[in-house]
């Protein structure tokens, strides 16, 4: 319930509504941001407010472009082990996590625990510009060569703050600073920065950062590799990693079951026994160890001269190594290979039982697609 409060309340507070596709009144495609604008929106990074209008004059605040960030990068699902303290934030504010997600990507730095972080106030320019630099691997230059490149093409760049220098005279080389149309070749660096300057800052921060990202970035967006269960079948594109319908995995239950003891309906649980890789490249699609839980759909035993036993579990979710909750939909039938004399042998005289030991494995049958994020194992849900 915490966790889905915190989702409700970020949505509120960064979204104010959500638009299904690029349609804002306010933003026409005579606004020199409107691509920017266009492509984060349908990316999810940015949204409009209830009105459907997008306001690209407002400001953002720091809370807010943190988040805003951190989607950008595609790392809203990392977990940060050990949190900065702020005293001005706490666990249940909004943008908590993205917030430390963002300092554990030395996207904006703390010296110290008990620091004010300031989430309402509006961010800068020059703030937005350095976590946009901070996300990337830059060549070092000095104070005295940054300020030769801004000179060169800012009016104001004489009286940028020290700690800017360096972080805008990179970002200039990179041509990766946004100056609107009216702002007449400044840097404005202390001025608070708007929806749309945010939303082209954070552009050009998604395009570099694909070439050059930090060191934590570039691990987090490595697709991680491993061995483990092959599975023939599935199929990848981009950093998303697909696991078809029908495709057969096998699993390890938890408690023993059987069709003499065990009820019709009952729930289990099981794992994941080994990692489930990609064919090619072994791509780490589920991690092992991650959870599932299921029930027993049909369960009958075996009895002499009427019928062999009768075994079938339906998995339903799976909790994996983010501790997300999702679908993973399969049926697993327990059988045992046999030749069709020794089938009739067993119903004929017996009634063959069926049984999976504590830490037996079962096959299971996925009945519907599972799309999976490689770098983070996030499961995509349709």
């Amino acid at each position: 319930m915490k966790k889905l409060l915190k989702m409700i309340l970020s949505v509120a507070v960064l979204c104010f509504g959500v638009l299904s596709a690029m349609a804002y009144p306010d933003v026409d495609e005579s606004h020199w941001a409107y691509s920017q604008i266009k492509l984060l929106t349908e990316q999810g990074v940015i949204i409009g407010y209830p009105d459907g209008t997008f306001k690209p004059d407002e400001n953002v605040t720091r809370a807010e472009f943190a988040a805003m960030a951190i989607r950008a990068l595609g790392q809203e699902h990392t977990k940060v082990a050990q949190p900065v303290h702020f005293t001005d934030i706490t666990q249940d504010h909004w943008a908590y996590e993205d917030i430390q997600k963002a300092l554990y990507f030395d996207l904006i730095s703390c010296d110290k625990n008990g620091e004010l972080f300031r989430p309402d106030d509006s961010v800068s320019r020059g703030e937005t510009i350095t976590v946009a630099v901070n996300a990337l691997t830059t060549e070092t230059i000095t104070k005295e060569k940054a300020l030769e490149v801004l000179s060169q093409k800012y009016a104001d760049a004489k009286i940028v703050e020290e700690w800017f220098i360096i972080p805008a005279g990179k970002a200039e080389i990179l041509e990766m600073i946004v100056v609107m149309p009216s702002a007449e070749k400044k840097l404005e660096a202390s001025r608070p920065a708007t929806r749309a300057e945010v939303a082209a800052i954070l552009f050009n921060m998604m395009e570099q950062a694909k070439l050059n990202p930090n060191a934590k970035l570039a691990e987090a967006m490595r697709k991680k590799t491993g061995d483990g269960f092959v599975i023939e079948d599935a199929t990848v594109q981009g950093s998303v990693g697909t696991i078809p319908a029908g495709t057969t995995v096998p699993i390890r239950l938890n408690s023993y079951i059987s069709t003499q003891t065990t009820q019709n309906g009952v729930f289990y649980t099981a794992r994941v026994p080994q990692n489930y890789v990609t064919k090619d490249d072994h791509y780490i699609l589920i991690r092992e160890g991650a959870s599932l839980r299921g029930q027993i759909l049909d369960v009958q035993p075996g009895k002499y001269f009427v019928r062999n036993g009768v075994l079938v579990l339906k998995n339903s979710l799976i909790t994996t190594e983010n501790d997300q909750i999702a679908p993973f939909v399969g049926l697993a039938e327990v059988k045992k290979d046999r030749n069709w004399w020794m089938k009739f042998v067993r119903w004929a005289f017996k009634g063959e039982q069926l049984e999976v030991m504590t830490d037996g494995y079962a096959y299971m049958k996925l009945l519907k697609p599972l799309r999976v994020d490689l770098t983070n194992g996030w499961i995509y849900e349709d």
